[in-house]
């Protein structure tokens, strides 16, 4: 015991160097390893204190025993009254420490220290690995392939081991043991058996850090990479920008003769990388986003984030691209859920709304074809529209007086009221509860379809999934996001229950 503890003692600095551990965990270790085996000596049941000197490794060992007005355990506490026939200058809450001899630590007490000052020196060089890995989360690493495992892979890193599992690699490509591998630490967990350190080659910032290294621009941060989006192995865009106008940011990133978009290609296995202009407008963003695909038109709703791309019929596939692929990554990069049409389908679609709003028109406010059209033209929309819009702006249109305007906003008012009339004298027949009417969003129109599908109450629209009530409110194709919102509005008054329950 003495001699594994003098060898430690001995190389306390290059134990802690050695490991990348502070020299102070292996004195704790030391300690705590002295301690537990003095207290097989002296007894478990007192309180038995070790201390090594920093300077010079002597190691003393110390009887602790606490000063206390009533005694509960008398092998570690004294009453003042018998601390102070000592030392009258003691009092309660001061502790004795009687140095003891240095034992004679038998071959099992001698083992068991030595597992102590392992342990402790292993928990340190964990803790270390940790917090050293933690701060590097987001950035790339190198590595050498230690071994395979299931299809994963492990590496070491040198002071620490790290996994690549079978998905965060790219398809198709294999590494050897001893294959040198760069990769992206995206991940670090404190576990029982060590920190365990994640890497990832297809993480959509694993490429923008390859740029990063590649492009000066973005290394000094005249250049910055504002999205990405990854079909790992396949093909990527990634959004650029520059603070200075007069560096291009596309050009910067594809290097002369296209060396540094190459660079970034290569470490990929060959994923085609498409670099497309940031933009802060939205509709530009998005027409940069499908390139090389030409846009036509392009229409958002801000409202559910949508927005509706028109390209040249010729243009269709390339828009879409293999399998949806243009369009999938263009959606990912931009954030804004992306539809693409033909200019065939365009107008085959418009024909058909501008036919849908005359009839509505023609029917509801008894007028002929022709003021149908001009309604049309000026972007009415729906009957809700003409009722609510100034009477100016309506006597406005060319071949409308006022009179005429009046009649029609007069006539849309009449629709309104007769339409929610009967959509009333509905919810009441289909017994609609009025809980299930407060919900905000919910149009009367909307009710009359959920309580034709059987939803007539909260717990009613509580238990339905969320493509179960998009598809019973079909019509009015409301976004997912709006679905959920009225599920759990539904859903609010269980938990509310449950709390008073």
């Amino acid at each position: 015991m003495e001699l594994v503890i003098g060898q430690i003692l001995q190389g306390v600095d290059s134990v802690a160097r050695d490991k990348g551990i502070d020299r102070e965990d292996v004195f704790v270790g030391v300690e705590q390893a002295i301690q537990k085996a003095a207290r097989s000596k002296y007894g478990y049941d007192k309180e038995i204190r070790v201390v090594v000197d920093r300077d010079n490794a002597k190691v003393r060992v110390f009887h602790v025993t606490e000063i206390v007005e009533l005694v509960e355990n008398p092998a570690t506490q004294i009453t003042v009254a018998a601390a102070q026939k000592i030392d009258p200058s003691y009092k309660a809450g001061d502790f004795i420490m009687d140095e003891l001899p240095m034992p004679e630590f038998g071959r099992m007490a001698a083992q068991t220290a030595k597992q102590v000052i392992v342990h402790k020196v292993r928990d340190a060089e964990r803790d270390r690995q940790f917090k050293e890995y933690k701060d590097k989360i987001g950035e790339i690493t190198f590595g050498i392939v230690k071994r395979l495992e299931f299809g994963n892979m492990i590496v070491d890193l040198g002071r620490a081991e790290a996994i690549i599992r079978r998905d965060e690699m790219l398809p198709r490509e294999t590494f050897r043991q001893g294959d040198r591998v760069r990769a992206y630490i995206y991940d670090v967990r404190k576990e029982t058996k060590g920190p365990q350190i994640f890497l990832s080659r297809t993480h959509p910032q694993f490429m923008a850090k390859l740029f990063a290294q590649e492009v000066p621009e973005i290394y000094e941060g005249v250049i910055e990479i504002k999205a990405v989006a990854r079909d790992p192995g396949s093909r990527a865009k990634i959004a650029v920008f520059s603070r200075d106008n007069n560096i291009d940011p596309v050009g910067a990133c594809v290097g002369m003769r296209g060396s540094r978009v190459q660079a970034v290609v290569g470490e990929l296995q060959g994923e085609k990388v498409d670099i497309v202009p940031w933009s802060a407008d939205q509709a530009t963003f998005v027409v940069n986003a499908l390139a090389p695909a030409e846009v036509a038109k392009v229409v958002l709703d801000e409202d559910n984030k949508r927005i509706e791309v028109v390209v040249p019929d010729a243009q269709l596939s390339l828009a879409i691209g293999r399998r949806g692929q243009n369009v999938r990554l263009g959606s990912i990069l931009t954030g804004w859920d992306i539809d693409i049409l033909s200019e065939a389908e365009e107008s085959e679609r418009r024909a058909e709304e501008y036919k849908t709003r005359s009839k509505l028109f023609i029917e509801a406010l008894d007028i002929d074809d022709v003021i149908a059209a001009l309604l049309i033209g000026e972007g009415y929309a729906s009957v809700e529209d003409i009722a609510e819009v100034p009477l100016e702006n309506l006597s406005s249109i060319e071949g409308f007086s006022e009179e005429v305007a009046g009649e029609l906003k007069q006539r849309a008012a009449n629709f309104i009221e007769a339409a929610n009339q009967k959509i009333e004298a509905e919810l009441t027949s289909l017994d609609i509860s009025a809980e299930l009417r407060a919900i905000e969003g919910l149009s009367g129109a909307m009710l009359v379809a959920l309580g034709k599908a059987g939803v007539k109450t909260l717990d009613d629209l509580g238990d339905l999934a969320t493509d179960e009530l998009q598809d019973h409110l079909k019509p009015f194709a409301p976004s997912k996001e709006q679905a959920e919102a009225w599920i759990m509005a539904a859903r609010a008054h269980w938990f509310t229950d449950e709390a008073k329950a």
